[in-house]
């Protein structure tokens, strides 16, 4: 290795017991190295990752997100931390030039270490959030493997896990600067190693006698957006023992189409740096005129700069480049995010599906909350591509820091030196990515006084940010650690809940769906805290436990009348929120996650501002509180919040009852109509209306007109609400909803009969497979008619001219079923027919819609895309289940 640059060493790393290795880090890298055999104590390490993933990638422990094997588990406080303090082990090579430096980089490490490279100690310093860099330069063969053990540290304070668990278990872990969920909490079980290892990026990189360090980009706009200023400030450490003469120069790009780029901006400025010294350089001010912008999901194209900084040293050459990176109101539409996985087994690619997932949903926001991590520069690349704005809490959360059972210290951890440098440092990383929006102090809870000061000063904003005026260059903003982002000390204060830190959050049960709509729900015009249920799909749970937790819990009827449920212990363990009706979960999550988010936008700026749910994803195989389980796929809430949360929604207010627009883009809708049809469970239309001349300003709700249906003489007990907005010019939908709904007193009964119907569909399909990746086309078509009334009055055609593309060749598709009626409730899977296990379906796959439901004569088209697994001989199979086909048909393959 000889060229500037970066490699990163994620593969051929060996771990091991450090009780049980006789060998001291010396020995390790220099006399006696690790290696494999039939009697070594040595395995094959997850790097990244943490030792409970590397003893779970090795089956040297069951896996513990399946059933009950957590129990069965030993907790560090029962064994001891060294029980969980292990070497990791690899070798690499790496040939430098003259002149040239070599670096170790660990990214993060929980919690502490001690580094050997080919015999050499260095003792890193504690904290689970900051980066160690090592210059290993003379120590290095150029020749043969150099030789690389880590022994890392568990946390100095784990704490112990109570008899009734609790949220943060007995809150010792909130000394140390480390993530608080690992004690366990009301959604996820105790993480037995409290994430100890080596769980982030190592690399080398290799530069001439002048590294970048920490280059900073601040843009500030004037002129209305037409006009922006780009500052940098980066610092150049010079390696050498002689006075570094340089040229650097800063290279910015966008990219065209196909892969061609164009140069906006190359601009090259001389910096002296003395020997062994470090200077921070500020750049003279770039200009742009007319500058793309990026915009949240839903609100435009997030448009990304590629932005090269590079230095050329004077006799030398290139000694250094690196990086990418790149006044409207938002109304923010978000959930809570904690960990992809609670085992710290992180990837690009879980980021991708995660984040994409994410976009799917029509969000906008995603709130990093402080007992997690300080998430990764991949989640906010790839945050940055799909246009989700970043909330990202510092690691105090009221539970651990200030109250709960028994009551937690309210000064956080034991150093607060150490705190204030980890949340620095992790500045320093993230704050180039344009989706970080906010820093926030803690959750529920503000950091101590002294932190919380530090804090307030460190991230101050620039002036150009609190008062946009002409350019100040005396006071260049990339100067500061941040400058551009705002500082709130907690999710409770400033703008958020009561903006006091009280209580006002949640709820986080399940609730009637009319509630969500009323003026009494909710107080304040922020909430970043509220949620329902989210159980995951029956599939799901078969594939995470034993055939004893696929029973669904026992009914209750007490004396009073309520039914409660009774939980087995598996799902208690798996933190299950009861549903009263498990068998219905999916209806249910639907119907909570639209009507929550329905609710909030019909008060969009007259009353709210935003709401973030509780939560978007499990970090393990939890029973609550999601969108998609932590195998990846979607549950129906999924696709409840996709629809509520487009940026242009036709809804009904379940309160009111009136038809509502929803606006949240800054364009005005006009020449638009909405169609609005109840169907009953024969199939039947028995209402149709059609309001015209339909405009909605922008980000404005407007409310269209009362339906008066379950008003009317003789409703049906039980019906379908059909509701679609549409251009009049082209008869294009923009929102399409559908609900079903029950009068006034009445329940869902009638749908269990409903399960009979078998509704005649046709289904056709389009594939297309690039590489490993299919692309399909699928369309269904429900084929029943609708009845004459609806026909007679000439609406039959103008209702479904705009449903989507009916193939016309009879000899192609699918057909099935008789009954006339609502296809309801629909859901597309894909499934691998090679799979050995139990669960045969290919995970993730990305759905344009899925859980959907068909009135007669409609069709709609839905694009399904998927990797197919490695090894994968035969088609995959896309199955189609719903109400009326429980044990579903095949569509494809």
């Amino acid at each position: 290795m000889s060229e500037i640059g970066k490699t990163l060493l994620d593969s051929g790393w060996l771990a091991a017991r450090s009780t049980e290795v006789n060998e001291d880090g010396k020995q390790l890298t220099t006399t006696n190295p690790a290696s494999l055999g039939s009697q070594s104590k040595w395995m094959e390490a997850a790097v990244p990752g943490t030792v409970l993933g590397t003893l779970a990638k090795n089956k040297a422990i069951p896996d513990p997100f399946y059933g009950l094997n957590n129990e069965t588990i030993i907790d560090i406080a029962d064994s001891g931390r060294d029980y969980y303090t292990f070497w990791f082990f690899t070798k690499f090579q790496c040939k430098r030039l003259l002149n040239q430096y070599v670096h170790l980089n660990f990214r993060a490490i929980n919690y502490s270490a001690e580094v050997y490279v080919n015999g050499h100690k260095t003792a890193l310093p504690k904290g689970m959030f900051r980066r160690h860099t090592l210059d290993v330069t003379d120590i290095l063969h150029p020749e043969n493997d150099n030789l690389l053990a880590v022994i890392v540290h568990p946390p100095d304070h784990p704490g112990t896990i109570p008899l009734k668990g609790g949220q943060g278990g007995d809150h010792e872990i909130g000394k140390d600067v480390a993530a608080q969920y690992v004690e366990g909490w009301d959604w996820i079980c105790p993480i037995r190693d409290r994430n100890t290892g080596i769980w982030d990026e190592v690399s080398i990189s290799v530069t001439g006698p002048v590294r970048i360090i920490d280059p900073h980009l601040v843009s500030t706009f004037f002129d209305n957006y037409k006009r922006v200023y780009l500052h940098v400030t980066a610092e150049f450490e010079n390696k050498s023992t002689w006075k570094a003469d340089c040229s650097v120069t800063i290279q910015i790009t966008t990219e065209l189409e196909n892969g061609v780029c164009l140069v906006e901006i190359l601009h090259t400025e001389s910096v002296i740096i003395p020997a062994r010294g470090v200077v921070q350089h500020t750049f003279k001010p770039l200009f742009f005129y007319k500058p793309e912008l990026w915009w949240p999901n839903g609100m435009g194209k997030q448009s990304l700069y590629d932005v090269l900084i590079s230095v050329v040293v004077k006799e030398f050459g290139e000694s250094d480049s690196l990086f990418k990176i790149n006044g409207e109101p938002i109304f923010i539409r978000g959930g809570n995010w904690i960990l992809s996985d609670g085992l710290l087994r992180l990837s690009k690619e879980r980021y991708r599906t995660d984040i994409k997932f994410h976009a799917d949903m029509n969000m906008n926001m995603i709130r990093c909350w402080g007992g997690g991590l300080a998430e990764r520069p991949e989640f906010y690349h790839y945050c940055d591509i799909y246009g989700l704005l970043v909330w990202q809490e510092f690691w105090i959360t009221g539970d651990v820091d200030g109250r709960g059972v028994p009551v937690s210290n309210p000064n956080g951890p034991l150093d607060h030196d150490l705190f204030l440098l980890c949340a620095r440092d992790t500045v320093k990383l993230l704050r180039n990515h344009p989706s970080l929006a906010l820093w926030v102090g803690g959750n529920e809870q503000v950091p101590p006084k002294d932190i919380n000061e530090a804090l307030n000063q460190d991230l101050r904003l620039h002036p150009s940010f609190e008062t946009p005026s002409l350019p100040d260059w005396d006071s260049d903003p990339s100067v500061y650690l941040d400058g551009a982002r705002v500082y709130i000390q907690g999710s409770m204060w400033d703008g958020f809940a009561d903006g006091k830190g009280n209580f006002t959050d949640g709820p986080y049960e399940i609730q009637y769906p009319e509630d969500f709509f009323k003026d009494t729900f909710y107080k304040f015009g922020f909430n970043p805290e509220v949620g329902s249920v989210g159980m995951p799909v029956a599939d799901t749970i078969r594939a995470t436990m034993p055939r004893e937790g696929w029973e669904i819990p026992l009914l209750k009827k007490g004396a009073d009348g309520f039914v409660e449920e009774v939980p087995s212990r598996m799902w208690d363990y798996h933190k299950y929120i009861p549903y009263s009706k498990p068998g219905k979960a999916q209806m249910v999550n639907y119907i909570q996650y639209r009507a929550l988010l329905e609710g909030w936008s019909s008060r969009m700026w007259t009353k709210y501002t935003g709401v973030l749910i509780w939560k978007n994803q499990n970090p393990w195989t939890g029973l609550r509180g999601q969108f998609y389980d932590h195998l990846l796929d979607q549950t129906a809430s999924f696709y409840g919040c996709r629809s509520a949360a487009e940026p242009v929604h036709v809804q009904q207010n379940l309160a009111s009852n009136f038809i509502e627009v929803v606006n949240t883009t800054s364009k005005k809708l006009s020449d638009v109509e909405i169609e609005a049809s109840i169907w009953d469970l024969d199939g039947n239309c028995p209402y149709s209306k059609v309001f015209n001349r339909v405009s909605a300003p922008p980000k404005k709700v407007v409310q269209i007109s009362e339906f008066t249906y379950a008003k009317s003489e003789n409703p049906k007990p039980v019906y379908f609400l059909l509701l679609k907005l549409y251009h009049v010019s082209d008869k294009k939908v923009i929102s399409r909803n559908f609900y079903w709904l029950h009068l006034p007193g009445k329940d869902y009964t009638l749908l269990e009969p409903y399960r009979k119907k078998q509704i005649p569909l046709k289904i056709t399909c389009d594939s297309v497979l690039v590489g490993p990746k299919f692309e399909l086309e699928i369309t269904v078509h429900n084929t029943s008619r609708a009845n004459d009334v609806l026909q007679e009055e000439g609406l039959l055609h103008k209702l479904f001219s705009r449903c989507g593309v009916v193939t016309s060749d009879s000899n192609r598709g699918l057909k099935v079923g008789s009954d006339p009626g609502v296809a309801f409730f629909l859901r597309f899977s894909v499934h691998n027919l090679e799979a050995e296990q139990q669960d045969t379906r290919i995970l993730p796959v990305h759905y344009s819609d899925n859980y959907f439901s068909l009135v007669p004569g409609e069709s709609m088209s839905f694009k399904i895309s998927f990797a197919a697994p490695a090894g994968m001989k035969k088609s995959p199979r896309v199955v189609l289940r719903g109400w009326n086909y429980p044990d579903g048909f095949t569509v494809f393959g």
